[in-house]
């Protein structure tokens, strides 16, 4: 097994025999939506056949698949990954607490790592007060719903090109491909949400109730917007008394150098929506607000008006706790490998945007040139709405060995 520091190793063809028959299987029992890359990909690529590896097991920045063939993970399993797969500290509190009290009962009992877990998040982020769910998008919903019932108005700004999650209430925010995925549902999303560039012109936000922003937009292209911009946003939030919330489920805890995007500007939202890499592999996140925002809740009359099942999951809890414990030793080295990391595709010919590990290579053909980097060993993944960039995303913990060798193997497929 990998120690996770390793380069790829290719012993089959990829993906290999084992990866092509698990994904017949599975195609025959999921939705097709979810499912259905053949056609899709050699589509877009002219291939006949062009089917996922199928995972078997990882650590640190390392991916085995079922044929044995060893990969660098350069997304950090959709940024989730934060402190390398597998983290033994993390494993450790998972196990540990499974071993203890695996599940509690929403808001009706808490049990001792959901109270501290939530202490943490205030003490790290400078805000007061957290609802915890599953999902970045359930974050998202909970920092809505916080919005409308602080501002007293239904009306959302967001912004093109964001992405936040495709349940109904972040789906009804979505800048990102809106046609795409808001389309088939347009009319049971409702009409409360106007959109404005992002990055541009901040419109006049006299009856908005929320504006809903991710700091540097992930999906959506590793976009940052221009110096200045969120402070304008936030100055013309409070100016109208709209709830200000950033959508950090994939930037937060490290990813771009500080603990949260925000920080690098110093601007404060009225709620921080939190997921991925907080729990470094646990389904869980956060909507954080500030005391008055939090508070406009109210105490409960008898129902939540907020819950739900695995609220506050003791193991997602545990794992999120060990998670950010690790991350006070590897977010001080972030800033240091991104600046070594840009420096070199910048030498090596390359426009490159975002900040910390989140960043993006602008290049044409990102979907073959992704999939060329996997037959070749890497995981990567184009990111924009015209797939403009090739998104660097990966662990944390990855090593300039891992990272160098990546390096020569892109300048190898571009040749």
């Amino acid at each position: 097994m990998s120690d996770g520091r390793d380069t790829p190793k290719l012993i089959t063809e990829v993906p290999g025999p084992s990866s092509r028959a698990w994904i017949d299987r599975l195609a025959d029992r999921e939705c097709p939506a979810i499912t259905a890359r053949r056609a899709r990909r050699a589509s877009a690529l002219g291939a006949v056949d062009d089917d996922p590896i199928v995972w078997a097991e990882a650590v640190g920045s390392n991916v085995l698949d079922v044929d044995g063939n060893r990969y660098v993970d350069l997304t950090a399993g959709f940024g989730v990954a934060s402190v390398g797969h597998r983290n033994p500290a993390v494993v450790a509190a998972a196990t540990a607490q499974l071993n203890t009290l695996p599940h509690v009962m929403g808001d009706a009992y808490p049990d001792t790592q959901r109270i501290r877990l939530l202490e943490i998040l205030a003490e790290k982020t400078g805000l007061d007060r957290a609802i915890l769910g599953s999902s970045g998008s359930d974050g998202v919903e909970a920092a809505l719903k916080t919005g409308r019932i602080m501002s007293g108005r239904s009306s959302v700004l967001s912004f093109s090109a964001g992405y936040h999650g495709l349940s109904y209430g972040a789906l009804a925010v979505a800048g990102y491909h809106g046609d795409a995925f808001r389309g088939p549902f347009a009319d049971q999303l409702g009409d409360h949400v106007q959109q404005a560039i992002y990055g541009g012109a901040i419109p006049d936000l006299t009856n908005i109730g929320t504006v809903i922003v991710e700091p540097i937009q992930g999906r959506g292209g590793i976009r940052v917007p221009p110096a200045g911009w969120l402070q304008s946003l936030a100055d013309a939030c409070r100016a109208a008394g709209a709830v200000l919330v950033f959508d950090e489920v994939y930037t937060g805890f490290g990813r771009t150098g500080d603990w949260f995007a925000f920080q690098h500007e110093d601007v404060r939202p009225d709620v921080l929506v939190l997921g991925k890499g907080m729990a470094a592999g646990f389904p869980i996140s956060a909507a954080v607000g500030t005391a008055e925002a939090m508070d406009a809740w109210g105490a409960s009359k008898g129902e939540a008006l907020h819950t739900q099942t695995f609220l506050g999951n003791p193991v997602g809890c545990a794992m999120a706790l060990a998670a950010i414990a690790e991350l006070e030793n590897v977010i001080p080295t972030v800033n240091s490998k991104s600046r070594w990391l840009r420096g070199l595709l910048e030498e090596r010919g390359h426009t490159v945007r975002g900040r910390g590990l989140m960043l993006g290579i602008e290049l044409d053909d990102t979907l073959a040139i992704s999939r060329e980097m996997l037959r070749r060993g890497f995981i990567i993944l184009p990111a924009g709405e015209h797939a403009e960039v090739l998104g660097v995303t990966p662990p944390l913990t990855i090593t300039e060995t891992q990272l160098m060798s990546f390096l020569d193997t892109l300048d190898a497929v571009l040749k």
